[in-house]
C-alpha cells in the first residue's frame, strides 16, 4: 500500500497543521456531488466495522513411510550417509513495466470501447470489496442526486465559504467483460485533464494495495470558482470479479488550507481490499510525484 503526498496547497498557500479525527466505515447509503447542499435530515454517522479473521488450514500430515532396511556393510566400509540435494532457487519475477499514461480517451470510454459493462454498486449489502472511507470530524454522509451512480458521498457540514462545500465522492462499478487492467488504468488521468483550465500538481500510477491504480491532483475552474481536486481510480479484483473504484475529493481553492487535515485524512486513509485480504498498513509518503504529461 502506498501513501500519496498531496500538493494542492502549493498553489494556494501553506499547509495547515493539525491532527485528523477519522472514522473508518465499510459502506453507507449516499449519492452525489454537492454544490451547496441543502441541510439533510439528521443522519447518525455510524460505523459498520467488519472484522476479518484469517484462518490458516493445515492439511493432515501423511503417514510416514516405513524406513527401508539398512544395507549390510563390512566393518571396513561403513554405510555412506545419503546426500540431500539442495533445491534450485525459484527464478525471481521481473518487475512490471511502468505504465505509460494515455493521452486520449477516459477510463470509462476505454472500458466501453472494449465492450465492458459497468454495473453501478450501492453501499447497502455490498460485499464484493472491503472499502474504508475515512470520515473527518464535522463531515457527514449526505444524499445528493447530482453524482451519477454514487456509492457514498460525504461532505463538510461545518466549514466552507458559503459557495462550495468540500466533499468526497465514492463510485463503485462491477466490470463485466474482458480487458487489460493495466492498459485500462493508463487512461486514469484523462478525465481530469479535460476539465476547464486544468493544472496538474502531482500524479502517480503506482499500484494501490496491489491493484492497478492512478491518482492525479490539481486545480480547475468551474463557473467563477477555482477548485482543488484529487481523483484516485482503482481496478480491484475480488475472486473472479473486477471492480472500478473511484474516489474524488474536492474543495474550493480558498478553503484548501482550512480543510487540509480533513482532506489529507480522507485521501491517505482510503483503503480498498478483497474481503479475505489483510489490510496493508500505510507506507511512508512517496518521495516525489511523477511528471504529468499534457498538464
Amino acid at each position: 500500500m502506498n501513501s500519496f503526498t498531496r500538493n494542492w496547497r502549493v498553489l494556494v498557500g501553506g499547509v495547515a497543521a493539525g491532527s485528523v479525527a477519522v472514522l473508518g466505515f465499510t459502506g453507507a447509503n449516499a449519492s452525489a456531488e454537492p454544490g451547496v447542499p441543502v441541510a439533510p435530515e439528521p443522519v447518525a454517522a455510524t460505523a459498520t466495522v467488519t472484522a476479518t479473521q484469517t484462518v490458516t488450514v493445515t492439511p493432515a500430515a501423511a503417514e510416514p513411510a516405513a524406513a527401508p532396511a539398512a544395507a549390510l556393510a563390512s566393518p571396513a566400509e561403513p554405510a555412506a550417509a545419503p546426500i540431500a540435494a539442495e533445491p534450485a532457487a525459484a527464478p525471481a519475477e521481473p518487475p512490471a513495466a511502468p505504465i505509460a499514461p494515455a493521452t486520449s480517451g477516459t477510463l470509462t470510454q476505454y472500458l466501453k470501447e472494449k465492450g465492458v459493462e459497468l454495473q453501478p454498486q450501492t453501499a447497502t449489502g455490498f460485499t464484493g470489496l472491503s472499502i474504508v472511507l475515512p470520515m473527518p470530524s464535522g463531515w457527514q454522509v449526505i444524499p445528493d442526486p447530482n453524482v451519477p451512480d454514487a456509492f457514498s458521498v460525504i461532505a463538510d457540514r461545518q466549514g466552507g465559504d458559503g459557495l462550495y462545500t468540500s466533499n468526497a465522492q465514492l463510485v463503485v462499478y462491477k466490470l463485466v467483460g474482458e480487458f487489460d487492467p493495466r492498459e485500462a488504468i493508463s487512461h486514469g488521468y484523462v478525465e481530469n485533464q479535460k476539465l476547464f483550465a486544468w493544472q496538474s500538481t502531482s500524479a502517480s500510477m503506482t499500484d494501490f494495495g496491489g491493484f492497478p491504480s492512478s491518482v492525479i491532483e490539481g486545480i480547475y475552474r468551474e463557473t467563477d470558482m477555482t477548485l482543488n481536486t484529487s481523483r484516485r481510480n482503482v481496478i480491484a479484483e475480488s475472486g473472479s470479479d473486477r471492480y472500478l473504484v473511484t474516489l474524488t475529493v474536492t474543495t474550493a481553492a480558498n478553503q484548501a488550507v482550512a480543510t487540509a487535515s480533513a482532506t489529507d485524512g480522507i485521501v491517505n486513509g482510503f483503503r480498498v481490499t478483497a474481503p479475505s485480504a489483510t489490510p496493508t498498513p500505510a507506507a511512508a509518503p512517496a518521495p516525489a510525484p511523477e511528471p504529468v504529461p499534457g498538464s
